[in-house]
């Protein structure tokens, strides 16, 4: 049947294509994929046609290339045939192509891949940072360097160190795995070697730059003195309680290790009560409950081969020390006591500072403290009180406090009431006798009706003389009308209310062992008007007339 079909012509033959029989759905199946894609491109560039095959088909079926796309209606067709028949008919197909077109039709396919982007691969880790050499000695040095700024997704997994000697290209990893510590110590080296040496940091994802050293590190013993470096509050004496706990510690200096010895007045230290530990660059002293045997001043040497340096560390173990001894009564008189007595036997291995003086009477029992700081062995209590009975103690102070018990004096004191007696001043007597005699006299009165006079004088004499008062050489006595009295040697004669018949005159007589004198005075009757005058006018008048007489209003 294939020398039957007709020459390809039109789209077949331009295409360089034919189009495959209806019997022979499977050739068309195996050009399902190519034949939409190399159909259009390069028909405009193949004009001529291709090599003819078994027999072109109609132009009909060029215009269905779909109709391949439906196997499933013509399911007997690939079971009729052999295998090899499809792929012969799709080798006559596919090459026709290929020599007229510059590229085959079954390469657009391969991009399809590509479609999907593969994963970023991971970047390793920076390169570490700031490496440098801390310390070099005899046979070792010590490098020291800081993380990297960028440590990956992953993190790291350390560092790896390498040495390389000066003068080789070899180098060698001085750790076995890595480490993530920013500091590494690289020993078993010979003193005079160079030794170059880089550090790389180590991730998942892979080593980073390293970090090297611009020189090499040369290995030699750097040599330095000893020196012990005592702190300040040890330079002076180091005191501690009974009890307490010593923990001291100095540090020193040198290179290479020195030797640290210590001793306590040129003997080895007792290991049974004090504990050393040394190390590189500082020694420990330490005594768990110090004991007053523990005073003493120990020996620090720092020693490196011939060099050495030494320091004396003082310490005193203190306590509170005992009570004064021998305390007793000197003496006691008025209000005042004096004691004394003697330093106590055990001052507690410090200066005794003062004592503590206390007394206590009888009737409260009570103990209150007289003097502080006393720093004399005897002393003198004062402003006690009369009738007391005193006891007295004292106690001793230290550094650590005062004693813990006190010094009692044996006996008491009692302070009695002393006995005295008066004895006035003898004064020389003198006479003082003297007749009377009036220092003031009396003084002529005017008075005013209504209103009371009063009429004074002073007299002196010793003794005391007798004051008589008269009217008109008559005796005044026991009158209600007159009022009589003497203060101070002033004398004073009230007359109440006077009327007319109260003027005439007025005698004053002092009269004692020794004399008499008198005085007298007029009180005029004439001065009492008889027209019914303003009291206020008639005592203002009274007291322009005559300024000296007081008046008083009658009641």
């Amino acid at each position: 049947p294939e020398h039957s079909l007709p020459q390809p012509t039109g789209f077949a033959a331009m295409t360089g294509k034919s189009a495959p029989p209806a019997k022979k759905p499977a050739p068309a199946a195996a050009k399902k994929k190519t034949v939409p894609a190399p159909t259009e491109a390069p028909a405009p560039k193949e004009e001529p046609a291709p090599k003819e095959e078994a027999g072109p088909a109609p132009a009909p079926a060029a215009e269905e290339p779909q109709a391949p796309e439906h196997p499933p209606e013509q399911p007997p067709a690939p079971t009729d045939e052999p295998a090899p028949a499809p792929t012969e008919a799709g080798a006559e197909a596919t090459p026709a192509p290929a020599e007229g077109s510059p590229a085959p039709p079954d390469e657009p396919p391969a991009p399809a891949p590509e479609a999907k982007p593969e994963k970023p691969r991971e970047e390793p880790p920076s390169c570490p940072l700031s490496l440098a050499v801390e310390e070099v000695s005899e046979n070792s040095f010590t490098l020291t360097w800081k993380a990297p700024e960028q440590t990956g997704r992953a993190g790291l997994d350390g560092y790896v160190v390498e040495i390389c000697k000066d003068g080789s290209s070899d180098w060698k990893a001085v750790n076995q795995e890595p480490f993530l510590s920013t500091r590494y110590t690289v020993p078993n080296l010979s003193s005079g070697d160079k030794i170059h040496v880089r550090v790389t940091a180590v991730s998942a994802s892979g080593s980073s730059v390293p970090a090297t050293l611009e020189q090499p590190v040369l290995i030699r013993e750097i040599l330095q003195l000893p020196k012990i470096r005592m702190p300040r509050h040890l330079r002076e004496t180091f005191m501690k309680r009974v009890g307490d706990a010593v923990n001291i510690m100095i540090p020193f200096q040198g290179k290479p290790q020195p030797e640290v010895s210590w001793t306590k007045g040129g003997q080895p230290l007792d290991t049974s009560r004090i504990n050393i530990r040394n190390t590189a660059q500082d020694t420990i002293f330490y005594i768990r409950q110090a004991q007053r045997g523990d005073s003493g001043k120990y020996e620090l040497t720092v020693r490196i081969n011939g060099a050495e340096d030494k320091a004396t560390l003082d310490i005193q173990v203190v306590e509170t020390p005992g009570p004064p001894q021998n305390l007793k009564l000197v003496d006691v008189w008025g209000f005042n006591v004096a004691l004394e007595w003697t330093p106590p036997a055990d001052n507690g291995n410090s200066e005794i500072k003062g004592y503590r003086v206390q007394k206590s009477d009888k009737k409260s029992g009570k103990w209150f403290t007289v003097l502080e700081r006393c720093t004399r062995t005897s002393c003198t209590i004062s402003d006690l009180i009369i009738g007391n009975t005193y006891s007295f103690r004292v106690f001793s102070e230290n550094i650590c406090g005062l004693s813990d018990s006190a010094a009692v004096a044996s006996g008491v004191a009692h302070i009695e009431k002393t006995k005295t007696t008066y004895q006035p001043e003898k004064i020389p007597q003198r006479d003082m006798m003297e007749p009377p005699k009036f220092t003031q006299p009396l003084t002529d009165r005017a008075t005013t009706r209504g209103y009371s006079t009063h009429l004074f004088c002073s007299v002196r004499g010793f003794p005391q003389p007798k004051i008589i008062w008269l009217k008109n050489q008559m005796e005044i006595r026991e009158d209600p009308k007159y009022i009589a009295l003497i203060e101070q040697g002033v004398c004073s004669l009230e007359i109440r209310k006077p009327g007319p018949f109260d003027g005439g005159v007025y005698t004053c007589k002092a009269v004692n062992p020794l004399g008499e004198a008198s005085v007298d005075c007029r009180l005029p009757s004439s001065h009492f008007p008889a027209s019914a005058e303003c009291p206020e006018q008639l005592l203002l008048g009274a007291a322009l007339r005559c300024p000296t007489t007081a008046l008083s209003p009658s009641g």
